[in-house]
């Protein structure tokens, strides 16, 4: 008879959550329906969505996922409380763990973010007054 192609079925929160777990990420669920996701040293923050959204990427100081913060000369580790100096093997690491979160849970890679670290904050400018 004819034949049919079965319909393309989008994957749940869940079980993408599912896949993270096979791909030995740490996962701790937050009050507020997030998940944090955890993975040598690095951290990120998800919400659900179609596609799932990743909120925030970082190196974890303490018990806070820090923010990749650059100022002009070198880039920082930026936790709300203090500031330290990234290290190139952070660097190299939070890479690293944002390709593998990415992939595990299904989401496009894009062409900026595959070439190296990118940050969110640029503490510096070089023309006074802006």
């Amino acid at each position: 008879m004819f034949f049919r192609r079965k319909q393309p079925t989008a994957p749940t929160f869940e079980d993408r959550l599912g896949v993270l777990s096979h791909a030995r990420f740490e996962m701790v669920r937050q009050p507020d329906g997030r998940i944090q996701v955890r993975k040598n040293g690095c951290a990120a923050m998800i919400s659900d969505g179609r596609p799932p959204r990743i909120e925030r990427a970082g190196w974890m100081i303490g018990d806070r996922i820090a923010q990749l913060v650059d100022e002009g000369y070198q880039k920082f580790w930026d936790s709300g409380e203090r500031q330290i100096p990234a290290l190139a093997s952070q660097l190299q690491a939070l890479h690293a763990f944002e390709e593998d979160l990415r992939a595990s849970l299904g989401l496009d890679s894009l062409y900026n973010t595959s070439l190296g670290t990118t940050n969110d904050v640029h503490n510096y400018d070089r023309v006074e007054g802006r």
